[in-house]
């Protein structure tokens, strides 16, 4: 675990990261900034509101609600986007490391994509769920970080194994190891909670459950 920890460290600091780390972050800048446009435009009929603090209450409640909105956000839509490269990186990473093993499958673009919006999806729809704990009862930190623990472990390590073989057989190795695979989604969930630091989490984990993926396939054999 430690060593696949510090291969997707090494890994994320290379120039093909960089470079999927951009791209993800400026599709997610483009949606951003048109979503605000968006807002603006319709925005733009309060002025036809005859009751000025109306208007200063629609404003200030819609930038309150726009900077909530990015917050929570960002780090699953980046996730969405970061879903169209993450079967390239984890072939880098394969052939970067394991240039002497067989080469896995590559998945088509559409389902890669479809891979990176259903986890974005269900990491925000519990993400938001937990969010009142966090306010009032104060757990809600240790359950976000076990709720991401268990999603990014089974979605990443799944990704990671379905290009070597099927879905079905992929989903029993993850539950063979199932309990140390969600100890070692316990690192990539502490990031996540990280702001900015969150941005890096979809291809450090790619890396970091491509690494354990081989491990744990040899010792499967």
């Amino acid at each position: 675990m430690f060593k696949a920890f510090f291969n997707a460290i090494n890994d994320v600091t290379s120039p093909e990261f960089r470079s999927v780390l951009w791209k993800s972050i400026g599709l997610t800048a483009l949606l951003f900034v048109g979503i605000l446009v968006g807002i603006e435009t319709v925005l733009s009929f309060v002025t036809l509101v005859p009751w000025p603090w109306l208007q200063t209450t629609i404003a200030l409640g819609t930038g309150l609600g726009l900077l909530a909105a990015f917050f929570f956000l960002v780090g699953p839509v980046i996730a969405m986007f970061a879903g169209l490269f993450l079967d390239s990186i984890a072939a880098k990473v394969e052939a970067r490391h394991y240039p002497r093993d067989v080469k896995g499958k590559s998945l088509p673009i559409i389902p890669a994509f479809f891979f990176g919006l259903k986890f974005a999806g269900v990491a925000l729809l519990l993400n938001i769920i937990a969010l009142p704990l966090v306010f009032f009862f104060g757990f809600g930190v240790i359950l976000l970080l076990f709720v991401n623990a268990y999603l990014i472990s089974r979605e990443y390590f799944e990704m990671a194994a379905t290009r070597f073989m099927s879905p079905a057989a992929a989903s029993v190795l993850r539950i063979k190891n199932g309990r140390m695979l969600f100890v070692a989604g316990l690192v990539p969930a502490g990031l996540s909670l990280v702001p900015i630091v969150n941005l890096i989490v979809p291809l450090f984990a790619t890396s970091y459950f491509v690494h354990l993926f081989k491990k744990v396939s040899l010792s499967s054999v």
